[in-house]
């Protein structure tokens, strides 16, 4: 999905006064987004938490449970780019341009530069979390990539539901270009270290829906 960085999906974990079941996600979430799902381990993830390794496995049998949980947390969290998709009191093009503005939460300012600066050294851009998922787990049948492969399709499905409601022909179609710009959008972001990266994406998105609009009968 949309571009977050460390510190727009989880912050520090917090004293053992929280359950353990939620200072879980939170420290998982917070190493994912840093170091990477595969090089997190569970250990790691107890120690942050923190909890005992029997508390953490009382909760995630495997570690494939624990990323799932952390990828239905993000989908949950309001902290995607997609959020704005579903949000009733914005109209539909406006929608489906915010997929290209920085992400709710802290992710506008941390880690975000211009072209020339070198990043901060605030919170990582990490891209889409779902790409990022099914890319660690590139097993078309693995259940992380499954889920990671269910999101991206419904990220679709939303925006072309809105291209639709915009009267345009071939809505599904002008759906598909518009979520692969955003898509490509938040992987580049990743890679240079720059949140606010969609900008570029949204002037293309921004001249495909005004030709689609011009040649709507």
């Amino acid at each position: 999905m949309g571009t977050t960085t460390a510190a727009s999906t989880a912050t520090a974990p917090q004293g053992r006064g929280r359950g353990g079941r939620e200072r879980i996600l939170v420290a998982a979430a917070r190493l994912f987004a840093i170091q990477g799902i595969n090089a997190t381990g569970m250990e790691q993830v107890a120690e942050e938490a923190p909890v005992s390794k029997r508390t953490l496995y009382a909760h995630f049998r495997t570690k494939g449970d624990l990323v799932i949980a952390h990828l239905q947390d993000v989908a949950s969290s309001g902290a995607t780019l997609e959020s704005v998709l579903t949000r009733e009191d914005v109209p539909p093009r406006e929608r489906i341009l915010g997929l290209f503005d920085p992400p709710p939460g802290d992710v506008a300012s941390a880690g975000t530069t211009s072209a020339n600066a070198a990043p901060t050294d605030a919170a990582p851009v990490r891209g889409c979390p779902f790409i990022d998922a099914a890319a660690e787990f590139p097993d078309p049948q693995n259940a992380v990539h499954s889920y990671a492969r269910e999101q991206k399709l419904r990220m679709v499905e939303l925006v072309t539901a809105l291209v639709a409601e915009l009267g345009v022909r071939e809505p599904a179609t002008l759906a598909e270009q518009l979520v692969t710009l955003a898509d490509g959008a938040a992987s580049r972001a990743m890679v240079l270290g720059e949140a606010d990266y969609g900008r570029h994406a949204r002037a293309a998105a921004e001249i495909l829906l005004a030709h689609a609009a011009a040649d709507t009968p």
